[in-house]
């Protein structure tokens, strides 16, 4: 078999996991420079790809209409014609990067002479392939995509920089110009999370935005999506000078403008969440603040020393992020102090951009440091 001509990349969701898979896409680009590459990404979540210059066309999966397909004719038809319409593709190759249910369904719906994905994929998603490889014993997610890429004798590429669409730019820098706010000038803080348990306590949210200020940050942005806004009362004072530097866009940005806001920001803080991805592809400063989810598979890739951690005791059995038991237990070990505490070291280390003349830089919070850094994950940046 010669090198494929059609290629499709099968990684639907989620949101975070979207914006890491963009290695493989540079990979394959890479490894074959004249093919035709796809890939099949929730409706919702085509902005954060769209624009990369190593795609070609986005295969537009919209699960969130189809969730009930069974209870209405026309939207069984519908699926069937789009089923129809992907086999037509005749692709040559199609790489299943999420190795659940519905991503092995697309997968063998392809028809594809070489469907690949892991053995030992979840859900029986394995049923759809024709090819099956072990998994990579590389602990972050990133890593074992790529390890699938190493399997069919395709060179890994690194690169997971994520490009911001044009219009979603301008649309950016007229509000910018708008609010008098200079690029690097300001920290967007991503508060929300679907799962409680991956939540820092809205109190300690507010608890950061003076001292954000008092180091040089003109402005504060709060950003989340439109059924999360309960999620941020109360974290933006109501007087004083403080209140006149937040700005509470949560629900009100589209991915793509939410993505031209992170990209030109001079830091960004957020929990285990998609925004925190977003910034480590479009190479901005972050701080990742996790709980129950473990950094080393699925931390900000290549940003160890942009992690905290409140890490369940030695000896203590792993956590489910989902279980409703845990609630914010583990995020409450994380205080604010140790926050400002990596700022200033990232700050020191040169890791935020000393453009600002007025930033103060190592302004310094004396706490004790505590057990919430992720450990390494090895050579690969």
């Amino acid at each position: 078999m010669g090198d494929p001509q059609r290629i499709l990349i099968v990684r639907p969701s989620a949101l975070g996991d979207v914006c890491r898979t963009v290695g493989v896409l540079v990979s394959l680009r890479q490894a074959f420079p004249a093919a035709r590459i796809d890939w099949a990404v929730q409706e919702e979540f085509a902005p954060a790809i769209r624009a990369h210059p190593a795609l070609d066309e986005v295969v537009v999966f919209p699960r969130a209409r189809w969730a009930r397909w069974w209870r209405s004719p026309t939207i069984t038809f519908e699926m069937v014609k789009w089923f129809g319409a992907l086999y037509r593709q005749r692709y040559d190759l199609v790489l299943d990067c999420q190795g659940l249910g519905r991503s092995g369904l697309i997968t063998w719906a392809t028809g594809a002479k070489r469907r690949v994905g892991l053995r030992r994929a979840r859900e029986f998603a394995w049923l759809g392939y024709n090819v099956h490889h072990c998994r990579s014993p590389a602990p972050h997610t990133v890593e074992q995509m790529m390890g699938l890429l190493e399997a069919e004798g395709i060179t890994p590429v690194y690169d997971l920089t994520l490009h911001v669409a044009p219009e979603d730019q301008r649309w950016w820098r007229e509000r910018r110009d708008a609010l008098q706010i200079a690029r690097d000038d300001y920290v967007v803080l991503a508060p929300t999370s679907r799962w409680p348990s991956k939540r820092w306590p809205a109190p300690n949210w507010s608890k950061l935005i003076d001292p954000l200020r008092e180091r040089g940050f003109e402005k504060v942005l709060l950003i989340g999506a439109r059924t999360e806004t309960d999620q941020v009362r109360g974290i933006a004072p109501t007087e004083g000078p403080a209140a006149q530097s937040v700005i509470d866009v949560v629900g009100r940005m589209s991915l793509g403008q939410s993505m031209a806001v992170i990209a030109d920001a001079g830091l960004v803080i957020a929990n285990d969440s998609a925004p925190l991805h977003m910034a480590v592809g479009l190479n901005r400063p972050c701080v990742g603040l996790f709980g129950p989810t473990d950094p080393a598979v699925v931390g900000p890739y290549g940003r160890d020393d942009a992690v905290l951690r409140g890490a369940p005791p030695p000896g203590r059995p792993r956590v489910n992020y989902r279980d409703p038991r845990v609630g914010d237990a583990l995020m409450r070990l994380i205080r604010p102090a140790d926050v400002l505490r990596k700022l200033d070291q990232m700050t020191a280390d040169g890791l935020i951009p000393s453009c600002t003349p007025h930033r103060t830089g190592t302004a310094s919070v004396l706490v004790e440091e505590r057990a919430v850094a992720a450990p390494p994950r090895g050579d690969r940046p």
